[in-house]
C-alpha cells in the first residue's frame, strides 16, 4: 500500500499519483490499483485518470460486501493511458455522494489484499484517520509544491507526527516536492535541502507541462528529466514495499 497525503491541499498529489502510478504499471508484474479518497466532490483522480464509463468508488462502497476479487472490483474502475486502474472519485451527486474517509480505507484495504500495489489517493493529513492510514502503508508519500511555504509545512507536518506518536510512519516517509514553474527560486532549493533532514528521502519532481494541463496522463509523453524523477521516486516507494524498514536501518547504519 502506498498511501499518499499532504500537509496542504491543492499541491498536486492526484496528478502525482496518476503519475507515479501510470510508471508503476509500465515497469512491475501486474496491475496496480489507485483509489481516490476524496471526501469532496470535485479535483481528485478523475481528469488525471479519464473516463470510458459512469463508475467511481461509489459504486465499491455501495458493493463492499462483494469485492471479493479482482473482477468485482474492475466493474467500477478507470483506466488511464498508461494502464493505471482507478477507482475514481465521486463527483456527480443525483443521490450519490463522496466517501467519508472511513468508508475509502475500507474499500483501500480489500483492493490492497487482491493488487500487487495499491495507490491511496488521499485527502490533506489534517484528522487522525489519514495519520492512521499512513501508519499503515508499507510506502507514506507526502506532495509538497516547491514553494517555501509548502515544503515548511510538510516539514511541521512530518514534526507534528512524530510528537503525536507516529514516528515510524514520519521516519519512513517519501517527500515528493512537486515544482510549478521551469525556474525554482534558490530559497526554495535551501528548505528542500534542509527537508532532506526531516524526511528521509526527498524526491524533486521538475515542472513539465504536461503534468500541469486538467488531463489524463501518459507517462511516456512526459519530459525526460521527469521520468527521471518519477523512476526515482518510484525506487524509494518500492524500497519500502519490499522491507518497510530497510531505508530506515540503512539510514541509520550510515548515522
Amino acid at each position: 500500500m502506498i498511501a499518499v497525503s499532504s500537509a496542504d491541499g491543492g499541491v498536486g498529489r492526484s496528478t502525482l499519483v496518476a503519475a507515479l502510478g501510470g510508471l508503476l504499471t509500465l515497469a512491475v508484474p501486474g496491475p496496480v490499483m489507485a483509489v481516490d479518497m476524496h471526501p469532496v466532490p470535485w479535483g481528485g483522480l478523475d481528469d488525471r485518470i479519464g473516463r470510458s464509463n459512469a463508475a467511481t468508488i461509489w459504486d465499491a462502497i455501495r458493493d463492499l460486501k462483494t469485492l471479493t476479487s479482482r473482477r468485482e472490483i474492475e466493474r467500477w474502475t478507470q483506466r488511464s493511458p498508461s494502464g493505471l486502474l482507478a477507482l475514481v472519485g465521486e463527483t456527480q451527486g443525483r443521490g450519490r455522494r463522496p466517501p467519508r474517509h472511513d468508508e475509502a480505507a475500507a474499500v483501500a484495504d480489500v483492493v490492497r489484499r487482491l493488487y500487487p500495489l495499491t495507490l491511496g489517493d488521499i485527502m490533506p493529513a489534517l484528522i487522525t484517520g489519514v495519520w492512521r492510514t499512513l501508519a499503515a502503508a508499507h510506502a507514506p508519500v507526502l506532495v509538497a509544491r516547491a514553494t517555501t511555504d509548502s515544503v515548511r509545512h510538510t516539514m511541521r507536518l512530518l514534526a507534528h507526527l512524530r510528537v503525536a506518536g507516529y514516528s515510524d510512519a514520519a521516519d519512513r516517509c517519501v517527500l515528493a516536492v512537486v515544482a510549478t514553474s521551469p525556474a525554482t527560486g534558490r530559497d526554495v532549493r535551501a528548505v528542500v535541502q534542509q527537508a532532506t533532514t526531516t524526511a528521509s528521502a526527498v524526491v524533486a519532481v521538475p515542472f513539465d507541462a504536461q503534468l500541469a494541463r486538467p488531463e489524463p496522463i501518459d507517462v511516456r509523453r512526459l519530459r525526460k528529466q521527469t521520468r527521471n524523477a518519477l523512476v526515482e521516486l518510484a525506487d524509494a516507494v518500492l524500497m519500502r514495499c519490499a522491507d518497510p524498514r530497510a531505508e530506515l536501518a540503512v539510514a541509520k547504519g550510515r548515522a
